[in-house]
This record gives structure tokens, C-alpha cells and sequence, in this order.
């Protein structure tokens, strides 16, 4: 939806599974209506659209296209984000690593974002930006010299040529967003802005951007830095132990955009105790990965997974916070012996109400099908608007409504 200051709200698409445009069409069809009415019955509500790879190409037919715009207009919908971080099956399988394959070393990641691009320009409406999240450059892990970062920034700089010369043949404007997270190339704030500096935005980028548009130095650099910036996720920065009143306004000191926030709550441990790391076992599941991140006496240690965190602190025992990359829906604060970072998200959402990080939020619970039962206790559809609505309470300044709950999702 569209708010009174102009940003653009809603939630991502991803939390439904399907990978099919089949089951894609089927999920927007059940779903967002229903979140639409519950959260602005009278008002056009905008999309998150995730798409894989295949459901990408099946849209792509005339006839799919077709009726998909026509569905849009009926029911008051409009898409102004894609999500194109996760190429291929995205549910019900293990995912775990290859969330971030094939990542930007790899020509497939560049050619699967061009195919969104190409299908965003033709249902993004007019005088509105699109973005377009994508993955972190790489796992860490993965990468294994210096060669891979010149690939990676490459295949970078030729899909921002890409949408160069879309915006010259349609006047569309989109903007992709690289997204932190933890354990990848582009984990922190910190590590983000060196990337973007030393790469992305260096004179040597610059000047391969001109040779692949045409443009000289001043408008190849201004290119750069409109159509490719950081997407914001707000569970990955407070798992990371970022000043949630800083980390956007850093990142945009330092000329680097944020075309999109998500909007997303992640686990803080405020102290390891026996009974926490019991509490911990339910979230431990086959299908993604969660990350931990230890702030102790030494600093900060990262784990890639938390059964490894779980199997280091029963071999260890040390006195720490955990913070946990496992999105929870952000209406819920008090999960017994933890508690989720929203504090997190109402400090940005502060800042935020001062001075705008973005012009896009969204509200990103993607590991709806894996959470312990008790957060589950209602409908999807149900908690996404109640996600949304508590979203709207804190741009309001006001208390969150008594009808949202604060342990669990009953209220």
C-alpha cells in the first residue's frame, strides 16, 4: 500500500511456497486479498513478488503475462518489488547454502535477474521506482580468491547496464538491491561499504559501466549509484549487532541507496542459560540456514547454523548474547526464556519516521512453514496483515493496537 509520506508497504511473497507460476498465481489469488482487506480494503495494495527462476520463464509467455495484469487490475494490486534472491526451490526441501546459488560469480545469477528486470519494466506502474533484492554477492564460504570478487562485480555492472538501457527504452527506473546477511561476502554495514567503495562505485567500475552503455565518467558514476544499492533486512542487521539508529543512515552516507527495507525480526538470547538453549531446539530445522552470532568477552563469534552454535555452547559454556537469524513474525516480542529483536525494528522504524531510510518496506516472514507450532497458531493470511498492521502502528507513533499480540500470536 501506498502510505500518506509516499513509501510503499507490503509484505513478500515468499512466505507462501510455490515455484511454479502455477502455484505463484494460485498464492496471490488466496492470499492477498484477503491481507489486502484486513489491512486496506479500500486502498490498491502493493505486491512483493518472489520469483524462481522457472516461475521467471513461465510468466514470460504472452498468455501468463497477460491474465496475470489483468488479475492486478482487478483486484487493486500492483507489484513494485521482486524478490530475485532465491533462484530455485525455496520450500519444503533443504535449502540451506544453495539459497545463494548460483550467486553472482556465475553468469545464470546475471541472466536470471535481467529476466525479472525485463518482466518488473512491464507491470511496474508508471512514476513509481522498482527494486529488485537479490542475494549478497556470495556465501562466504564459497569464495575463493580475488579473481571471484572481479567476477562477481562484473556480472554486477553488466546487469546494471541492463537496466541503463531499460530505463532509456521504457523511462522504467529499477534499482537492484545486494541484501547483507550473515556468514556471506556482504555481512555487515562495514563490510558493505568497503565492497561498494573499492568496487562497485571505484573508478575502474565506473569506466566499465561507460564502455557498456556508452556513457562518460559523470553519468556512468551517477548510473551506478541509482540503479544499484544495499536491500536493508533489519532481523540480518540486528543479528549482526548493528546500531539499529546508524546502520541505514551509514550505509547512505555513504552514497549508497537502500531501494528497499525489509522489515523482519530475528531471535536475541540476552544471555545463554541452560533453559534458553533448550528453548532453542524448535527453531532448529533441515530447511534453512541460521545463522548465530555471540557477542562475549572476545567479541563477536559467528556460527553458520545453530545446531553448530547449540554443539559449541554444550562443549563451552560461556557468557554471551545470541542473536539468530530465524524470522519470526515482528509482531511477537516474548518467546519465554528469549525474546525476538523487535526492539530492533521499532528503534529503526524511530529513526525511520525522522528521516526516511527508503521509499520501499517489506515485511519479510519467509520461515512460516518451519516455526515451532505454537507461532503458528493462525492462518498465514492472518499473520501476515497482523505483521502489517503492527508495521503501521509504530509509522504511526502510536501503541501497538491491544488486538496484536505480545507472546505468540494470539492476542
Amino acid at each position: 500500500m501506498r502510505l500518506p509520506d509516499g513509501t510503499h508497504l507490503t509484505y513478500c511473497s515468499n512466505i507462501h511456497p510455490g515455484e511454479t507460476w502455477a502455484e505463484v498465481r494460485a498464492n496471490l489469488e488466496r492470499y492477498v486479498p484477503q491481507v489486502r482487506d484486513a489491512v486496506a480494503p479500500q486502498d490498491e495494495f502493493g505486491v512483493g513478488l518472489r520469483l524462481s527462476a522457472r516461475a521467471a520463464a513461465e510468466l514470460s509467455d504472452a498468455e501468463c503475462f497477460d491474465e496475470f495484469v489483468d488479475f492486478l487490475s482487478r483486484e487493486r494490486l500492483y507489484v513494485f518489488t521482486l524478490n530475485g534472491f532465491p533462484y530455485g526451490t525455496f520450500h519444503g526441501t533443504r535449502v540451506k547454502e544453495d539459497a545463494y546459488l548460483p550467486d553472482w560469480r556465475d553468469a545464470e545469477r546475471l541472466r536470471y535477474t535481467n529476466l525479472l528486470a525485463d518482466l518488473f519494466q512491464r507491470l511496474l506502474p508508471e512514476g513509481i521506482e522498482g527494486s529488485i533484492s537479490t542475494v549478497p554477492c556470495a556465501y562466504k564460504s564459497a569464495l575463493g580468491d580475488p579473481a571471484d570478487v572481479e567476477r562477481m562485480t562484473d556480472n554486477l555492472l553488466c546487469h546494471v547496464a541492463h537496466l541503463v538501457e531499460m530505463e532509456r527504452r521504457s523511462g522504467k527506473h529499477i534499482a537492484l538491491a545486494l541484501e547483507p546477511e550473515p556468514c556471506c561476502y556482504l555481512e555487515t554495514v562495514d563490510e558493505t561499504i568497503a565492497f561498494f567503495e573499492h568496487h562497485l562505485f571505484s573508478a575502474a567500475a565506473v569506466r566499465r559501466l561507460g564502455k557498456l552503455t556508452g556513457l562518460s565518467g559523470g553519468p556512468a558514476a551517477d548510473a551506478l549509484h541509482r540503479h544499484i544499492g544495499a536491500c536493508l533486512d533489519l532481523c540480518h542487521a540486528a543479528v549482526e549487532f548493528e546500531d539499529p539508529a546508524l546502520c541505514a543512515q551509514r550505509l547512505l552516507d555513504s552514497g549508497i541507496r537502500i531501494p528497499k527495507a525489509q522489515i523482519s525480526a530475528g531471535l536475541r538470547i540476552a544471555r545463554l542459560t541452560p533453559e534458553a538453549l533448550e528453548a532453542l531446539h524448535p527453531y532448529e530445522d533441515a530447511v534453512y540456514l541460521h545463522q548465530v552470532v555471540e557477542s562475549g568477552a572476545d567479541g563477536l563469534r559467528r556460527f553458520n547454523d545453530l545446531p553448530e552454535a547449540l554443539h559449541s555452547a554444550q562443549e563451552q559454556w560461556r557468557d554471551a548474547e545470541w542473536r539468530v537469524h530465524f524470522h519470526v513474525p515482528v509482531f511477537v516480542e516474548n518467546l519465554g526464556p528469549f525474546s525476538s529483536t523487535q526492539f530492533f525494528i521499532r528503534e529503526a522504524l524511530t529513526t525511520h519516521r525522522r528521516t526516511p531510510i527508503s521509499s520501499q518496506l517489506e515485511v519479510e516472514t519467509y520461515t512460516w512453514d518451519v516455526l515451532p507450532p505454537a507461532l503458528r497458531s493462525i492462518g498465514v493470511e492472518q499473520a501476515v496483515a497482523r505483521e502489517l498492521q503492527w508495521v503501521l502502528a509504530q509509522l504511526r507513533e502510536s501503541d501497538t493496537p491491544s488486538s496484536i499480540g505480545k507472546t505468540g500470536t494470539s492476542g
